[in-house]
């Protein structure tokens, strides 16, 4: 039998011998040539024995899927760590940082002592059995095994575009905790107290003692110390230390007032937006993008990524599909699961999306210039009423004018693709009826603006 339980996992009891027996990943199965099953004999009828075994190849079936799908070239600090935790086994020990060590039982220690008193023993098994190895790796160096063999099988439906920014936004905690302290810290030697100090940082940051300082929000600091907090704990269970007290535990900031994207007022999008020559200097792309997110709601990003074979000019109900990419060659996410949906194209986005049959290319994989080209345009030519709304606000007055229309509260969060705190129960209702409800609110528009 399998046996279910977490600690358990993938090992099986067969004739009183324990396997280590593991399904090969679907995006790996073409990779792996083990497919579809891993069938390993532990040659033990010991659990506890097997669980060990299980552990390390476990933890190495994750590496090189990791590696497969990432391309990536394992850290030469970690290739150590690996090779140090394998001699440590081979001599019956675990291997843990040094730290932990002198914190075993006499007994413990003891015995690891004697395994290396031999005089032949090589050094490295000697590092190994007394946990020296983890300390060598520094923070950044952590950091990029996180990103290329922790993450590496989270992130592998993400676009390219989609990574870089994934991880360019990580890269920040690190490089604030390392300005912070003033030096790239190996892992082990990361204290309570340095975590304080990136923590009384930020705290700098957010209330600045000078009243004419610029201030950052307090999520911005939350985001950086969740990061590093995370960065440590998952480092961590990958290296097979697990409990290990976290210096970054308890460090964050609560936001009273969160700060949010302005919609523009609705009238304004129909008498300037939409006024024939508005917006006729804009490039035909960015241009018919905006009257699609303005009579779609869809977040900018979602419209970038369209395909051919998520529009639907041709079907009874115009409409397009926002949903994540499984292709290897161009694969990308969605924001959330509630944010795959099938929006109706009424107005001035079908017209747009008919001279789009199959999407925006020029802006598929340019990350934010269509923000930034939209966004510059529009305050060159004074098109924002207080000078701060942006291209995402035409998302934010979509749901404002669906308000105002009053529709029904359910179907508001469908369309918007945002999450519907109750148990789903059938389909969510008929193309026909959201497109008969968006064309409650449709704006009039004239052809030529097109």
């Amino acid at each position: 039998m399998v046996r279910q339980g977490s600690q358990d996992r993938f090992l099986l009891l067969r004739d009183g011998v324990y396997y280590y027996w593991r399904r090969v990943p679907k995006v790996v199965v073409d990779l792996d040539g083990r497919v579809p099953l891993i069938r390993q004999s532990l040659k033990t009828d010991d659990l506890a024995k097997a669980r060990a075994c299980r552990d390390i190849l476990e933890e190495a079936d994750n590496v090189l899927w990791a590696s497969m799908l990432t391309h990536a070239r394992t850290d030469a600090a970690m290739a150590a760590h690996k090779v140090a935790r394998a001699r440590a086994e081979a001599l019956g020990f675990a291997h843990r940082p040094a730290v932990e060590i002198a914190q075993l039982p006499i007994e413990d220690l003891v015995r690891r002592l004697t395994a290396i008193s031999d005089a032949r023993r090589p050094m490295a098994v000697e590092t190994a059995v007394l946990g020296g190895v983890d300390r060598s790796v520094k923070v950044s160096e952590a950091f990029d095994i996180y990103c290329n063999e922790i993450a590496a099988v989270e992130i592998v439906g993400k676009s390219e575009e989609q990574k870089k920014s994934w991880k360019k936004v990580k890269r920040y905690a690190v490089e604030a905790f390392t300005k912070v302290v003033g030096e790239d810290l190996a892992m082990d030697d990361i204290t309570r107290d340095h975590a304080k100090k990136m923590h009384d940082h930020f705290k700098g940051l957010i209330a600045p003692k000078d009243a004419k300082a610029d201030k950052k929000s307090a999520s911005l600091g939350k985001r950086r110390l969740g990061d590093m907090s995370i960065l440590y704990k998952r480092y961590y269970a990958h290296i097979g230390v697990e409990g290990r007290p976290n210096p970054f535990d308890g460090l964050s900031f609560n936001q009273k007032f969160k700060k949010r994207r302005l919609p523009f007022p609705i009238e304004w999008v129909r008498d300037v937006i939409l006024k024939p020559g508005a917006l006729a200097g804009m490039n035909d792309d960015a241009r018919h993008i905006v009257f699609v997110c303005i009579e779609t709601g869809a977040r900018p990003i979602e419209l970038r990524y369209l395909r051919k074979d998520r529009i639907k000019l041709d079907d009874k109900v115009p409409h397009i599909l926002v949903e994540p990419s499984f292709d290897p060659d161009e694969p990308h996410e969605v924001k959330t699961v509630s944010s795959v949906r099938r929006i109706p194209l009424v107005g001035v986005a079908l017209e747009a999306m008919k001279l789009h049959p199959d999407g925006f290319p020029r802006y598929r994989d340019t990350g934010n210039t269509l923000s930034q080209t939209v966004n510059k345009f529009l305050k060159e030519n004074k098109l924002q009423p207080t000078g701060k709304e942006t291209l995402y606000g035409f998302r934010h007055t979509f749901e404002d004018r669906l308000k105002e229309g009053r529709i029904d509260d359910e179907l508001r969060k469908i369309l918007m693709g945002h999450s519907i705190d109750r148990e789903k129960y059938g389909s969510g209702g008929s193309l026909k009826l959201y497109q008969e409800e968006l064309m409650k609110i449709v704006y009039p528009f004239d052809p030529a603006i097109v």
